[in-house]
This record gives structure tokens, sequence and C-alpha cells, in this order.
């Protein structure tokens, strides 16, 4: 299943790609026809996380293998497990309700 669950409008839309949408327009556009700068770009980020910078590091990072994801521990009362509790009622549809 590739990208969000049907129905979820997170990130959805037009007003919330505006910089991707000017960035890939600026790509397109790059005056030497070859994206250039975009591989000039790429170029000078790789340099960087060579010379150690660590966000360039962690985007190279990122890029390469896809953010991290973010773990989560819960715990119920008291740091103990979290406890589950389940109601099964059995209805006899046949005999009419005394409510």
């Amino acid at each position: 299943m590739a990208g969000a669950p049907e129905g979820n409008t997170n990130a959805a839309g037009r007003k919330n790609k505006l910089f991707n949408a000017a960035l890939l327009r600026a790509i397109a556009q790059d005056d030497q026809g070859d994206a250039n700068k975009l591989r000039k770009a790429a170029e000078q980020l790789l340099t960087l996380a060579a010379q150690g910078e660590q966000w360039a590091v962690k985007e190279l990072a990122d890029r390469l293998d896809g953010k991290s994801k973010q773990q989560i521990e819960a715990t119920g009362l008291d740091d103990g497990p979290i406890q589950h509790k389940v109601d099964v009622v059995i209805v006899d549809a046949s005999s009419p309700s005394s409510s």
C-alpha cells in the first residue's frame, strides 16, 4: 500500500505543496537546462556530509535510507503493562428487551 490510507486528507491539496511545486518549477527552468543547479546542490550536500557536518549526514541518511521510525513506549498505570478489558454480552434477539 503506497501513500496515505483512503480518506486521509493530511498533506493533501495544492496549498500544502507550494514549496515543492516552486522547487520543481525552478529545477525545470534551470537556465542551463540540465538541472545543473540541482546536481551542484546534491554534490554540496555530499561534500558537507563527508566533512562531518552532522545535519548534512542526517539529511543524506534520511534521503538514502528513509527517516527512522519514531519509537513510542506506552505503559499502563504506575508504569505497569497496558491492560485490556473485553466484555462479551450475549443478546437473545427473539426475546423482547426489558427497557
